[in-house]
């Protein structure tokens, strides 16, 4: 597995820990950024990367994901939706007082990273599989 798939495991099993803790905050955190480090892999990684140059801000890479994934077909158009969401929960979560991250919108966005990182996953596993003999 890749450096950057690594990360994205790593801060998956963060989010999940700061969830079971009660720390609604820090979950959307780390579910936003396992997405997001799952994300920068499935566009750069692999045998044929969609993009070669990294995307220098969030708002930039998650639009590099709409236009190389999402928009092809290799992902759904919900996943890029919900990638979206989580990053609006991160962004709440970090830089907003007052306005708190309920428990079921932190086990949202943890359960949606869960399944985004998986979709990354299988999605690099696929382009890096060699192509059947005709």
């Amino acid at each position: 597995m890749s450096e950057l798939l690594d990360k994205a495991q790593r801060a998956l099993s963060s989010a999940v820990i700061l969830l079971e803790a009660g720390d609604n905050d820090g979950a959307c955190n780390r579910a936003y950024y396992a997405m997001f480090d799952a994300a920068r892999a499935a566009l750069t990684e692999g045998d044929d990367p969609l993009v070669v140059e990294q995307a220098r801000t969030h708002n930039g890479l998650i639009a590099q994901f709409g236009l190389n994934l999402v928009k092809p077909g290799l992902v759904s158009g919900d996943l890029g939706r919900a990638f979206n969401r989580v990053e609006e929960l991160r962004l709440i979560a970090d830089y907003k007082t007052g306005e708190a991250i309920t428990e079921d919108k932190a086990r949202w966005a943890v359960s949606t990273s869960e399944d985004f990182v998986e979709t990354m996953v299988d999605l690099i596993d696929q382009s890096s599989a060699p192509l059947p003999s005709v």
